[in-house]
């Protein structure tokens, strides 16, 4: 039976219905196995591991492998391009912006940085690297910009081009956006954002479609070591279980707070796509945006983002973020505390500013 995705986040990964089964998989503390079986060694497999992959595997429409962070996800990915062009969205994470500039100054890739909200550009751009390019690298809420990308349009001509595409689902959750039904290869989370969703885990997560690339990246797992612990497993398989809720009231406290923020004389231009729980607002100075971001009492300055309570921060405190962000631009995490509270806590700082 086909079942919502609400409901599959409650009910995949959970033992068979028998008789003093524990509801939950237990966490499975190993590194070594009684040797004649399938699982052998720690490195290999765990069933914490494999109950949050067959969860978030069967949310986003494929199979899923665990790692032990986003990043790792990411370097294990890039691991397998050689001497190929990577087409990526400029405003990417500054994790995986990192990664492709170390690859390309040890000679191992050309990085190819683009607007991707500009689809005939990046059409034209892949038009132009038929086949040169290996994989086209997606960010739809881009991370901070959130800028959005025409996902069918962009897939189709990766694919024209010869090249994979993976697309990074961390803002928008399977929830939200599907990619791999809309003909991506490779979907990543970093799990540590809202999969697991309280701010206690750092874990990440690649899903495939394709059984063979599945068996590819498996074994490239297997032998960089780029696992998570059972615990973390554990937590994130936990945080799934309430995804549906947190990702319901976070989107509309966000989609509320946008509106109220694009009202409020302060700020200069709000950016929501409409969809979700991340939002940005830009202020006219970078002084003003770090003003906003230690005048609160609710809502915490802090770098990370998906969790239940609310943050945010000025994207351009860091030195490497991309210079097409507004020094001025706030990145904001949604979490969800009473609509009304986060507003007040929000309005009152911005008054100040005012002054």
């Amino acid at each position: 039976m086909d079942h919502k995705p609400a409901t599959i986040a409650v009910h995949a990964g959970r033992p068979a219905h028998e008789p003093d089964q524990p509801l939950n998989v237990p966490i499975t503390m190993a590194s070594t196995y009684v040797a004649g079986g399938d699982k052998e060694y720690g490195r290999y497999t765990n069933d914490s591991w494999v109950a949050f992959e067959e969860a978030l595997g069967r949310l986003e429409g494929g199979r899923a492998l665990s790692f032990s962070s986003g990043l790792a996800a990411v370097a294990t990915l890039l691991d397998l391009v050689n001497d190929s062009v990577v087409v990526a969205t400029e405003q990417s994470y500054l994790g995986t912006i990192g990664q492709l500039a170390d690859l390309e100054a040890r000679g191992r890739l050309t990085a190819r940085l683009a607007d991707f909200s500009d689809t005939d550009a990046v059409v034209r751009l892949l038009e132009k690297l038929d086949g040169e390019v290996a994989l086209v690298w997606i960010e739809t809420p881009t991370n901070p910009g959130m800028q959005l990308a025409d996902l069918p349009a962009i897939i189709a001509a990766a694919h024209k081009a010869g090249a994979r595409v993976v697309v990074d689902n961390t803002f928008a959750t399977p929830l939200l956006q599907q990619p791999l039904a809309l003909g991506a290869d490779i979907v990543i989370h970093s799990a540590t954002k809202f999969i697991a969703g309280h701010s206690d885990v750092v874990m990440g997560a690649a899903v495939v479609s394709d059984d063979a690339l599945w068996d590819v990246l498996k074994a490239r797992r297997d032998l960089l070591g780029a696992i998570p612990g059972p615990f973390e497993a554990w937590l994130a398989l936990r945080g799934i279980r309430t995804l549906h809720l947190r990702v319901e009231r976070s989107a509309a406290n966000a989609a509320e707070l946008a509106e109220r923020l694009a009202a409020h004389p302060a700020v200069a231009e709000v950016r929501y796509p409409g969809f979700g729980g991340m939002l940005a607002v830009v202020l006219p100075t970078a002084e003003q945006a770090d003003f906003l971001t230690h005048a609160t009492s609710l809502w915490v300055h802090a770098t990370s983002l998906g969790g239940v309570e609310s943050t945010f921060e000025r994207r351009r405190r860091w030195k490497t973020e991309s210079a097409t962000v507004p020094d001025g631009l706030v990145r904001m995490s949604v979490g969800v505390e009473d609509v009304d509270d986060l507003w007040a806590d929000l309005e009152q700082a911005l008054g100040r500013l005012e002054r």
